[in-house]
């Protein structure tokens, strides 16, 4: 099961009812948000989560409306008592642009563990899920994220029995693990059927349209993509600004197969997001409007 929450939608700057970007998610324990516009604690206490077990931050990029709420952030966490190390990942000269802002935020009582990213894909394992982030195009150096959580095959006592494996080994193998035993060595495809199908969501914001966005989004259960600019009219401007319309991230959704679309990074001048959601659906139907807080647990496909 992995919870996820957008925890704000708006692009810039806050307005009274749409705060500043930010996407958190749970899975096993473990807390991932990504970006921290200013505001994201409030989110995160209003929508009843807790910051404590934040142990991956990652960012996008570093403009202010996607790290603002960081010194405060961060300080909470402090003052809570915190020790465990929070491991911070974000584009090169991201461990710069915090530690300057931890100026207002001195002597806390946990480390900070920095990852710069300089190539166009990185992947990483984290407490049972893989985050895998990829360049976009904005103004500066910028990446899109994608959290995934692999299912394994189903045990299969014939194919153990088969490969004659010892039956004490049978436990470790389901859980993944490689056995030596009786001078042999098992490995988990020895008792696992075909990987089933897991969980992925993908964010991506603050960028221009790219193929790249659609190949690392491919088959998400949910992409949360920013769509700049609702309005008609409005396609020039996103690209001098390097953003997108609603109607260019809905493409991206439908070449990407993904099963919802969430916008979000709405302009401040976008007042009334709602009432340009009809084109973007007819690109692609299950595209939604982002909101502060919304909430979505993603499940495993049920098995007959």
């Amino acid at each position: 099961m992995l919870d996820v929450c957008l925890l704000g939608t708006s692009g810039m700057m806050p307005l009274p009812r749409r705060a500043l970007t930010a996407l958190m998610t749970r899975f096993n324990g473990s807390s991932m948000l990504i970006d921290c516009g200013e505001g994201t604690q409030v989110s995160i206490r209003e929508q009843g989560w807790s910051m404590h077990d934040i142990d991956l931050l990652c960012i996008t990029h570093t403009h202010g409306d996607h790290i603002s709420g960081l010194p405060g952030l961060l300080l909470s966490m402090g003052n809570a008592e915190r020790t465990e190390p929070l491991r911070i990942i974000g584009p090169k000269g991201t461990r710069r642009v915090v530690e300057s802002l931890l100026v207002i935020a001195p002597g806390l009582p946990f480390e900070l563990e920095y990852e710069e990213l300089t190539e166009p894909f990185y992947q990483i394992e984290n407490k049972g899920y893989i985050l895998e982030a990829f360049r976009v195009r904005h103004t500066v150096p910028c990446y899109g994220y994608s959290q995934i959580i692999r299912r394994a095959g189903k045990f299969d006592p014939d194919k153990a029995k088969a490969n004659d494996i010892p039956m004490p080994a049978w436990g470790r193998l389901q859980k993944g693990e490689t056995v030596e035993m009786d001078g042999r060595v098992f490995t988990p495809d020895m008792v696992l059927g075909r990987e089933r199908k897991g969980l992925k969501v993908t964010y991506c914001t603050d960028t221009r349209p790219i193929p790249e966005i659609v190949e690392h989004a491919k088959g998400a259960d949910l992409f949360i993509c920013e769509g700049m600019y609702g309005e008609p009219g409005m396609e020039t401007k996103a690209k001098e600004k390097k953003h997108m319309t609603f109607s260019e991230a809905a493409l991206l959704a439908k070449r990407a197969e993904v099963a919802e679309l969430w916008l979000t990074h709405f302009s401040p001048s976008l007042i009334r997001p709602d009432l340009y959601l009809d084109k973007p659906r007819e690109i692609f139907a299950e595209a939604k409007l982002g909101k502060e807080r919304k909430t979505r647990i993603l499940n495993f496909e049920s098995e007959e």
